[in-house]
């Protein structure tokens, strides 16, 4: 999978993943990292996620990352907001007031790009990638932020061999393999979600799961 196919579905309109709502998950759990008004949060993979607008409206300095110009654009024009436009190459950066992103290409991120972050919310990256960029996701992650941050992880498990991804299946144990040296990992919900998305049903699932996670540094507890 290469970026070409994102950027297809964005220009064919296949975008099954996107919510014309703000992720319950968010509103819910968000509150248990405890993070201090003003925190910068990183998004990573963000599309035109609602969460985006969510975030800033409850004091928070936001931080997006997504390869699709289309997407990009749909952020503020849809919330009819005009973001100053700069080029940092590699990346074209939208931003106003406490809301920024970065339109490229998440692999080319540098810590430099992201050096006042406090925080992620991660609910469409991980599930977004096939298993052998997972890996390379998480080692970005670690690039990125050494030492980790307060996370919100929201994934989806489901037998990958009645639909092929994306979204793919992350089972507890990967997340385990992918994060634990770097995080503690807290388990905050799991339950069925095959009744409220009938779209994968029709797409051969029995059964889905999805997960929320809480992520916290290993190394502020050290």
């Amino acid at each position: 999978m290469d970026t070409e196919f994102w950027l297809e579905r964005w220009r064919w309109r296949e975008i099954g993943w996107h919510l014309d709502e703000i992720n319950t998950h968010l509103q819910e759990h968000w509150p248990k990292l405890g993070l201090t008004p003003g925190t910068l949060v990183f998004v990573p993979l963000c599309g035109k996620t609602l969460d985006l607008i969510w975030l800033v409206s409850q004091g928070f300095r936001v931080i997006g990352v997504e390869i699709s110009e289309i997407a990009v654009e749909e952020i503020f024009r849809e919330h009819g907001l005009t973001p100053r436009i700069t080029e940092t190459l590699p990346f074209r950066r939208y931003q106003i007031d406490e809301l920024t992103v970065l339109c490229g290409d998440f692999f080319d991120l540098t810590s430099e790009h992201l050096h006042d972050v406090g925080a992620v919310f991660d609910r469409a990256s991980l599930i977004a990638l096939p298993p052998e960029l997972r890996s390379r996701y998480a080692s970005q992650m670690n690039r990125l932020f050494p030492g980790g941050l307060d996370t919100l992880l929201v994934t989806l498990s489901y037998d990958q061999g009645q639909m092929t991804g994306p979204p793919f299946s992350v089972q507890s144990a990967e997340v385990e393999h992918l994060f634990s040296e770097t995080y503690r990992i807290e388990t905050l919900a799991s339950f069925d979600a095959l009744a409220e998305s009938p779209q994968f049903r029709q797409r051969g699932l029995t059964a889905l799961s999805e997960q929320v996670y809480r992520l916290a540094p290993l190394a502020r507890s050290a």
